[in-house]
């Protein structure tokens, strides 16, 4: 068995991308931990854990962030009037710093040395 390149989080969905990039994070040798933020959408948690595990990550964290999603971002957003191309809030993208902010969490508390998302483009 080779030695890991070391381990990292991966911001995960369960989707075709998170998951191709899961796997092929673990066949470039890394030890990969999944991260899912729950930012209020609806999705089966549950079967996402499931999938990531099966697709080889050593854990899964799943954590609700939805009260800080909105009181540090979505509620200073609407404040400020953010909007994209002044007819929509940029809900996705606020979510990515908040999302990327536990992320960054989880390598400290896990001691991982990389983070890593599977986002298209």
């Amino acid at each position: 068995m080779a030695q890991s390149k070391g381990m990292v989080v991966l911001a995960y969905s369960g989707g075709l991308d998170t998951s191709c990039i899961l796997v092929w994070l673990k066949e470039q040798g890394y030890d990969v931990i999944a991260y899912l933020a729950n930012i209020g959408q609806k999705e089966d948690f549950e079967a996402a854990r499931k999938k990531a595990l099966a697709l080889g990550a050593k854990k899964v964290y799943i954590e609700d962030i939805s009260k800080e999603f909105v009181e540090e971002f979505i509620w200073p957003a609407v404040q400020a009037n953010a909007l994209y191309e002044d007819r929509y809030l940029l809900g996705t993208a606020l979510a990515r710093p908040c999302i990327a902010r536990k992320l960054v969490d989880i390598a400290q508390r896990e001691g991982a040395q990389y983070v890593a998302h599977g986002a298209t483009g």
